[in-house]
C-alpha cells in the first residue's frame, strides 16, 4: 500500500498484518466465505453471529474495494474538494471572505489516509477473530464440491459462499497496457496534484474524480465515446450533473474515438479522432475509469462444478451457483456493484444458505448515486427501462427553482423526478439531483421497499425549509393531477350546496 507511511502501516496491520497466523481449520465448517470485501465480511460476521462455524478466506487486504480503493478513500478526497471549491466561491456567491493561492493536495492525501486507517479496525482481521470467525490469509481454492485449500490446509463446508469482487480492467486501447495509467486502485495514491489530468470514462468514478481534481486545480479534461457522461441515467439528469462539473472546470471531448495511448518524458498523449478529425490531448496523469472484470479465475470454479462467465459467476435468483451448496454475491456475481448491494446481499444469502429462506434477488429494491456536486441519486424503473417492461408511467418533476430552501442556498440547479405506474401513486423508480440526493433517495427507497405509494409521502409533514421537502413536493403536484373535470364538478356543486 503505497505510499508507505504510518497510516497505510496503521492499514495494514488492521487488513492484512505481518506475520499472521492462519488458525488450525475444524473438521468442517457451516459456511466457508471467499471474499473479505462487503459482501463476505457481512455475510461472515452474520453467520458467526448466530452460533455458526464460519472460515473467511482472503487473499489481499481485508474490507475490499469499499474500504481501500473504493467508497472511502473517494469520498476522503471528494468532502475536501467540495470545501476548496466553497471558499473560492465565497465571495461571489454569499459575499464571503475572499480566497486565493493553492491549497496544500499532500494534506488532504494524508487525511484521507488517516481516516481509512481509523475505519479499517472495523474490517480488520483481529476484530473478526474475536467475532469468532477463522480467518485464513492466502488464496483460497475449490478442490472439490465441498472443500476448499488454503495455505495447504482443507477447509471442509456445509455451504460455500464466494464474494471475491471485481477489479478494474482496461479497454482495449492501443498503446494503453504500456504505459503507468492510473485506475481507482491507484489514483488514492497520488501525493502530489497532477498539473493536467486526462480522465478517460464518463461514469461515476470518472465523473467524481475528474471534479474533484478539477476543485484542487488540475486542469482536467474527461474523454468519452459516448455523447455525454452517465449514459445510463436519464438524459436531463445527466446534463445537470454535467453543468456542475463544468462550473468547476471540467472540460470535456464526447463521441470520440481513442485511437491511441503514448507516455513519453513523463507526459500521456492520447490521440483521438472527433468529427473525422485527428487529435492530441496531453496530460500529467492519465485516470482510466472505465470497465470492471469480476474477480474468478485462480479458484478452482470448475472442480467445484461452479459455472461462470467473462460477467461472473453465474447465479439463480436466490443466489445459488450451478452447485447447489455454493452462492455467489457481491460484485463478482451481480450487475449492482455497489457495497451497500452486497450488503443486503450478504443478509439475504444467510438465511438462504444456512436456514430455509426464500430471499430473492429481484426483491431487492436497489438505489445507488454518484457523488459529484450535484449528486445523482436513482432507483428503480426509468421511463425507458419502464416501457421495455411493458409499464406505464407516469412522471412527477419538481424542479428546486421552486424549493425555497434550494433558492436559498443557492442550489437550484436540480430536480426531483418521480416515475407512477399510471393511474396510481404506485412509484415505479425516481431520480434526483440535488447536492444531497443520496440522502434524499432513501425516502423513496423506503416508500418502495414497503409497498408505501407517493401519497404516504404527501401524508408525511417534513421540517420547512428543507430539501427534503422536495419529495412532499412531489406528492403535491401528483394529488393535482387527480383533480379531474369531473371531480371539479362535483366540488362545485358541493360548494354550491353550502352556499
Amino acid at each position: 500500500m503505497q505510499p508507505d507511511d504510518a497510516h497505510n502501516r496503521r492499514l495494514v496491520a488492521n487488513v492484512h498484518p505481518h506475520g499472521w497466523t492462519n488458525p488450525r481449520a475444524k473438521d468442517r465448517y457451516h459456511v466457508v466465505v471467499i471474499g473479505a470485501g462487503t459482501a463476505g465480511l457481512v455475510t461472515a460476521s452474520a453467520a458467526a453471529g448466530l452460533g455458526a462455524k464460519v472460515a473467511l478466506i482472503e487473499r489481499h487486504l481485508m474490507g475490499g474495494d469499499c474500504l481501500n480503493v473504493g467508497c472511502v478513500p473517494s469520498k476522503g478526497v471528494i468532502a475536501p474538494s467540495r470545501a476548496w471549491e466553497a471558499a473560492r466561491t465565497a465571495a461571489s456567491d454569499f459575499a464571503g471572505p475572499a480566497a486565493s493561492g493553492g491549497g496544500d493536495f499532500g494534506a488532504v492525501m494524508e487525511r484521507m489516509r488517516r481516516l481509512r486507517a481509523d475505519i479499517s479496525v472495523v474490517d480488520g482481521t483481529p476484530r473478526y477473530a474475536s467475532l469468532g470467525v477463522d480467518v485464513f490469509l492466502g488464496d483460497g481454492r475449490f478442490m472439490s464440491a465441498s472443500a476448499v485449500e488454503v495455505d495447504d490446509q482443507v477447509l471442509r463446508f456445509r455451504r460455500a459462499v464466494i464474494a471475491t469482487g471485481a477489479r478494474a480492467a482496461a479497454p482495449p486501447i492501443p498503446g494503453l497496457a504500456g504505459t503507468p495509467y492510473l485506475t481507482n486502485e491507484s489514483v488514492f495514491t497520488l501525493t502530489t496534484l497532477p498539473r493536467r489530468l486526462l480522465v478517460i470514462g464518463g461514469g461515476p468514478i470518472g465523473c467524481e474524480m475528474a471534479q474533484s481534481f478539477a476543485r484542487f486545480g488540475s486542469d482536467v479534461t474527461l474523454i468519452d465515446r459516448s455523447a455525454r457522461i452517465l449514459s445510463r441515467e436519464e438524459a436531463e439528469a445527466a446534463q445537470l450533473v454535467q453543468a456542475g462539473m463544468s462550473r468547476s472546470g471540467v472540460r470535456f471531448r464526447f463521441s470520440v474515438a481513442i485511437n491511441t495511448v503514448q507516455h513519453e518524458g513523463g507526459t500521456f498523449r492520447v490521440v483521438i479522432t472527433c468529427d473525422g478529425r485527428e487529435e492530441v490531448l496531453e496530460g500529467d496523469q492519465l485516470l482510466v475509469a472505465i470497465g470492471r472484470a469480476p474477480n474468478v479465475e485462480g479458484m478452482g470454479l470448475e472442480q467445484a462444478g461452479v459455472a461462470f462467465t467473462k460477467s461472473g459467476v453465474v447465479v439463480d435468483d436466490r443466489f445459488r451457483t450451478s452447485n447447489a451448496n455454493v452462492y455467489a454475491i457481491g460484485d463478482c456475481a451481480s450487475r449492482f456493484q455497489f457495497t451497500h448491494a452486497a450488503d443486503f446481499m450478504a443478509r439475504a444469502v444467510v438465511r438462504n444458505a444456512l436456514f430455509f429462506g426464500r430471499a430473492k434477488a429481484s426483491q431487492l429494491v436497489i438505489p445507488w448515486a454518484t457523488y459529484t456536486s450535484p449528486e445523482l441519486a436513482h432507483v428503480g424503473y426509468t421511463p425507458e427501462s419502464a416501457r421495455q417492461a411493458g409499464l406505464a408511467v407516469q412522471t412527477i418533476t419538481v424542479p428546486f427553482h421552486d424549493v425555497d430552501r434550494a433558492r436559498l442556498d443557492g442550489q437550484e440547479e436540480g430536480l426531483v423526478r418521480v416515475h407512477l405506474k399510471a393511474g396510481s401513486d404506485r412509484i415505479l423508480g425516481a431520480t434526483i439531483v440535488a447536492e444531497h440526493a443520496g440522502d434524499l433517495i432513501g425516502e423513496i427507497t423506503l416508500c418502495m421497499t414497503n409497498g408505501l405509494g407517493l401519497g404516504a409521502i404527501g401524508a408525511t409533514i417534513h421540517p420547512y425549509p428543507t430539501i427534503g421537502e422536495s419529495l412532499r413536493k412531489a406528492a403535491d403536484a401528483y394529488n393535482r393531477t387527480r383533480l379531474t373535470p369531473t371531480a371539479r364538478q362535483f366540488f362545485t356543486t358541493w360548494f354550491r350546496f353550502f352556499a
